[in-house]
């Protein structure tokens, strides 16, 4: 559960910052990059909804409160946010992976 959330985290925010510069080349700097500009953002979309699929399974397998959940579902919707997110997630949970494995 948490390495799929990683994996969707990293390549959620990889996407978004690819997004964004093609959004500032685009409209900043009167660039035509429009073709990579559309495939980047649809893969961004579609990946982000199986981001918020993962994202939300993990945080509800953790019983996290409601605040920390909403604030890792919109990580994957503000540039950067989800790898810092995604970090404070993985240092919080792993050692409760851990302590299951081990019990199990």
């Amino acid at each position: 559960m948490l390495t799929r959330y990683r994996v969707l985290a990293y390549i959620t925010g990889v996407l978004l910052i690819l997004l964004t510069i093609g959004m500032i080349a685009k409209y900043g700097l009167d660039m035509d990059v429009s073709g990579p500009v559309r495939v980047v953002a649809i893969a961004h979309g579609w990946l982000y909804v199986l981001y918020l699929v993962f994202a939300f399974d993990m945080a509800s397998k953790a019983k996290w409160p409601f605040g920390r959940l909403v604030w890792v579902l919109v990580a994957g919707t503000i540039p950067t946010a989800a790898f810092f997110v995604e970090r404070k997630a993985t240092r919080d949970l792993e050692p409760l992976v851990a302590e299951a494995a081990a019990t199990a």
